[in-house]
């Protein structure tokens, strides 16, 4: 009875990784198809060019699909190392969520002031030629706010 209890926990964990690293493929995907196709549409700040929408998509699918493989490959193989790996790689992120999620509430007026502040810069550069992407966010958020 228990060796088949494991068995099933063993291929639900395997099922659950693998739609996790699906998820992720998705996301790498959309991430690459953002980045060539719409460019500098979606930069979060003037001051920060290189976060964008489009490389913070990346970077969370490349992740994600590294979690999902690490699980699934480790629930398959019932691997020590893998689901060791796994679980450290599951703990860093919650861990690095607890912390953003603490920064972001006590540095909560330093955030709206900086956001504030490059909104202000960014529709400076609104009319400039060589920032398409910008105006076209700039245009997004008039029509739907």
């Amino acid at each position: 009875m228990a060796r088949g209890c494991l068995c099933c926990l063993k291929y639900m964990m395997f099922l659950f990784n693998l739609i996790f690293w699906l998820c992720g493929c998705g996301l790498l995907g959309v991430g690459i198809w953002l980045s060539v196709s719409q460019g500098n549409f979606a930069t979060f700040s003037p001051s920060f060019p290189s976060l964008s929408a489009a490389n913070l998509v990346i970077a969370i699918g490349t992740v994600v699909m590294v979690t999902g493989f690490l699980g699934c490959l480790g629930a398959i193989k019932e691997n020590k190392c893998l689901l060791l790996s796994f679980f450290v790689i599951l703990l860093i992120i919650l861990l690095a969520e607890l912390i953003l999620l603490i920064l972001f509430f006590v540095y909560m007026d330093k955030v709206s002031e900086s956001a504030k502040n490059d909104l202000k810069e960014g529709m400076k550069l609104y009319n400039s030629e060589n920032n398409v992407g910008l105006k076209n966010a700039w245009n997004i958020i008039q029509a739907e706010v």
